[in-house]
């Protein structure tokens, strides 16, 4: 039985084609990702692992930090990292140095006035130069440190990007205005932020102070330990010295090397399983196809598998001779899977230098548990899909078999499976009424249990529901093709089996696609309405790096040539009634100016008043009015009382409280500053745009944007994510289409005497071809439009999810981009008909006829 089985899968080799490819594309999807994440995390952990080398102890101050507010501070107390601090750590007896270390953000400008490289990779730091006037951490390549408020060092590679040279002026910014400074030095580094892409600017200490923290202050300090002293004896020592609060970590140069290599495995472990999870889709898309292909082999080989159990073949020896080819075509296909694989993961490698030159690179790395998984996934996904036909094949009657190359499926079978589906899919359903019900988080579970069951109960009902679904086009097919377009409708409901396990790959990816279209357009919708809804200012300038604006870019941008009003939008966090809420503050005689609030009661002159706004959730929570009064606690720790003044719908960028930026001040001086929001005189024009850029003096970190262009940017990063997505998706499509082919290169094989008879009345080759391509994009469409269906179904319960966190979220159907979706399942299924119809219309007639 043995010997007839691999026989077997040499004898049709042809038409397990195709079920190899989809073995080999899933197998190779997750031998890549394997291979990937596992060279990424090596790469990444060789660079970080350079950050230690010359820390024993490190005392970091978690209050410190770039752009420190004011509430930091004071929450912070006199507690601080100073000279004094160093000094005691350095006197200890098991230092052998001791560091103090001033870190934070700095935007390099390239000539053109460009910030260089991303904003969350530009770092600013302080040249700690020893009694040698060398900084071992960075040594110059070229020039010496910096010693002035007027002079700055550049690593190697952002100078030569910027085409840099020792003596030249380049202009730098942290959250304030731009610096101007002479490059007095080129350094080498192996510091991790500059080896994955990044720039670091070298300060002296006190300008590096006055920049990205405050006189005196450092954000962390690092301790060498002398020969023979331990990093945990050192530790010990040092503890007692640490300034006392909350804010002060300390801790061993081994132990935060660990939790960086512990924090890099869980990245790449999060980005694996995002990957095998698109892995696992194209392999579960590839179930459909083995499980088709298996069926109609053994549909095909009836007389065979008859003859075997006449001879004395029992049931097992059957099932297990199925079984054996399944087995034989999973292990060639998954080893054939993880050489590609390898090959993927090294692509992969490549691509990621290709998009940033400077990301970390390591040789490949190929653990055993790679190869191991890799076989063992290929193989039991061939096995377990082809078990059913194989139990199928062992119930061939041996007598009854011999009479018929078909099996005509049960109406039993049918009726049981139908039951199975229908409760599968309604209880499916409900969950997913329900969990959208809900509103908030606490209905995402439901949803995606929901979805899993009604997507199966589809699966199982796809029979029932192609015959009268493709009985709709039937009238269209006769008007548009004839006695062609006939008979593709009646082949693509012959058997319903065969027509849902093709239709269910391509009804996997769709659902897939046309869900992440509707959550990405109803997302994208919330969010440009939350952000512009309410914005009337032509520009919105802010941070690159969203960070707290100096109070001096504020001041600049008002005496800008052509600004008729400006704000700067604040945010601090005080307790209304005893809970913590967000505040937003904007100058109120300006605020009608540049901002717009739909109010259901009260007016927006209240603000002048001292007065509050709130949305419409505070007041139904604090059940408050206009002119209610909320009792108030301030940073400052005093209390007070603040009347509501009005109250307008949800939604917006200004969230849910207001207030005049001169009441914040009274108790917060210095609040975080997120934007400032301006006023043209002649509305939003080039010129005044380029007026706010010069007041701020071009400065690399400041973004100035008008409302169109906040909405582009949002609406690329929607897109970006979307795109990302398809990409991952497009392995299990085309798995999909190879599972089209597949079954109509096997239908064509079985249809040979009903093509053959056919040619003989008078159906010429052109119409043979025109009626396997219309079959061919009827089951694409059929599974295209289910999938369509399902997916924005889905998609409208996630967003029932999301209402809690995302204001103003609706579900937004683009119609448009679903149109074209079903369009190219067409195409698929025409292209995927070209070679079997080929195939179908030069089969001679007369040995098609007498085939038996």
């Amino acid at each position: 039985m043995y010997r007839t089985a691999l026989r077997n899968v040499l004898a049709h080799k042809g038409r397990l084609l195709m079920t190899a490819l989809a073995v080999m594309l899933g197998t190779a999807f997750v031998a890549g990702t394997m291979v990937f994440s596992d060279t990424f995390g090596k790469a990444m952990r060789d660079s970080n692992s350079k950050s230690y080398s010359d820390v024993s102890v490190q005392v970091v101050d978690r209050a410190a930090g770039s752009g420190a507010s004011a509430k930091q501070k004071s929450e912070s107390g006199s507690a601080a990292l100073t000279d004094a601090t160093v000094q005691q750590l350095a006197a200890l007896p098991g230092t052998a140095n001791a560091r103090g270390v001033v870190g934070g953000f700095t935007g390099v400008a390239d000539r053109g006035g460009n910030l260089i490289g991303e904003f969350w990779a530009a770092k600013g730091a302080n040249f700690a130069p020893g009694q040698d006037g060398k900084d071992p951490r960075y040594p110059m390549a070229e020039g010496q440190g910096p010693t002035n408020a007027k002079e700055i060092a550049l690593d190697r590679r952002t100078a030569d990007k910027a085409g840099y040279k020792v003596g030249d002026t380049v202009r730098v910014a942290a959250n304030g205005p731009v610096v101007e400074a002479k490059l007095t030095g080129i350094f080498t580094t192996d510091d991790p932020v500059v080896s994955t892409g990044g720039t670091l600017t070298l300060f002296d200490k006190a300008t590096a102070q006055h920049l990205l923290l405050e006189p005196g202050r450092y954000s962390s300090i690092v301790l060498t330990a002398k020969p023979g002293t331990t990093d945990d004896a050192l530790l010990a020592q040092a503890e007692p010295k640490v300034p006392s609060g909350h804010q002060f970590d300390v801790e061993t140069g081994t132990k935060l090397k660990a939790d960086e290599q512990d924090m890099i495995a869980k990245g790449t472990d999060t980005l694996r399983t995002v990957l095998l999870a698109f892995a696992g889709i194209s392999l579960f898309v590839g179930i459909f196809i083995i499980a088709n292909t298996f069926t109609m082999l053994v549909a095909q080989r009836t007389k065979e598998l008859a003859l075997l159990r006449a001879i004395g073949a029992s049931r097992k020896q059957v099932t297990r001779s199925v079984l054996v080819e399944a087995l034989a075509i999973g292990a060639v296909s998954a080893v054939a899977g993880l050489l590609a694989g390898i090959g993927i993961g090294a692509g992969m490698q490549s691509l990621m230098r290709t998009l940033n030159e400077n990301m970390p690179q390591s040789s490949l790395v190929i653990e055993p548990a790679t190869v191991v998984v890799t076989l063992t996934v290929g193989v039991l996904v061939t096995v377990l899909s082809a078990l059913l036909p194989a139990m199928r094949a062992s119930r061939i009657a041996p007598v009854a078999a011999m009479s018929s190359g078909d099996q005509p499926t049960s109406q039993k079978s049918l009726v049981v499976r139908n039951t199975i589906g229908s409760l599968l899919a309604a209880g499916g359903l409900a969950l997913i009424g329900f969990g959208a019900s809900t509103g908030d988080g606490s209905g995402r579970m439901p949803v995606a249990l929901g979805a899993f069951l009604t997507l199966i109960g589809v699966f199982v009902l796809l029979p029932l529901l192609s015959r009268p679904v493709i009985a709709l086009v039937g009238p269209v097919l006769r008007k548009l093709a004839g006695t062609p377009g006939k008979l593709a409708q009646q082949n693509a409901v012959r058997n319903p089996r065969r027509t849902a396990s093709t239709a269910a790959a391509l009804t996997i990816g769709l659902t897939l696609v046309s869900g992440l279209t509707v959550l990405g357009a109803s997302v994208g919708g919330a969010i440009d309405k939350a952000v512009t809804s309410s914005m009337k200012a032509d520009y919105i300038v802010s941070a690159a790096n969203s960070m707290n604006l100096s109070d001096q870019v504020a001041a600049q941008i008002a005496k800008a040539p052509g600004v008729v009003a400006s704000s700067p939008l604040t945010s601090a966090y005080w307790e209304l009634n005893g809970t913590s809420k967000a505040i937003s503050g904007l100058n109120a005689d300006s605020f009608d100016q540049l901002a717009e609030v739909k109010l259901t009661s009260g007016s927006t002159s209240a603000l002048g008043k001292g007065q509050l706004l709130v949305d419409q959730d505070v007041a139904k929570k604090f059940n408050v009015t206009t002119g209610s009064t909320m009792t108030v606690s301030f940073p400052d720790e005093s209390t007070g009382q603040l009347t509501v003044g009005g109250v307008y719908e949800k939604g917006g960028m200004l969230g849910p409280v207001v207030l005049a930026n001169s009441e914040i001040a009274k108790h917060d001086p210095k609040p975080y500053v997120s934007d400032v929001l301006v006023k043209g005189k002649d509305g939003a024009t080039g010129a005044l745009k380029q007026s706010l850029k010069d007041a701020t003096g071009a400065n690399p970190v400041i973004e100035v944007k008008s409302k169109q262009e906040v909405r582009d940017d949002f609406s690329q990063s929607i897109t970006f994510i979307l795109n990302l997505m398809y990409g991952l998706l497009a392995m299990s499509v085309l798995v999909a289409i190879l599972g089209v082919i597949n079954t109509l290169a096997m239908s064509v094989f079985e249809r040979k005497r009903e093509i053959g008879m056919l040619r003989a009345i008078g159906l010429d080759r052109r119409g043979i071809k025109r009626m396997v391509r219309l079959e061919s994009v009827v089951i694409s469409l059929f599974g295209a439009g289910i999938g369509l269906l399902l997916g924005c179904f889905i998609a409208w319960a996630i967003n029932g999810t999301l209402k809690s966190s995302l204001a103003g979220l609706t579900t937004v159907v683009p119609y448009g981009q679903l149109a074209l979706f079903l369009a190219l399942a067409g195409v698929v299924g025409l292209v995927a008909a070209l070679w079997p119809a080929r195939r179908a219309s030069r089969l001679d007639i007369l040995s098609s006829i007498k085939t038996d």
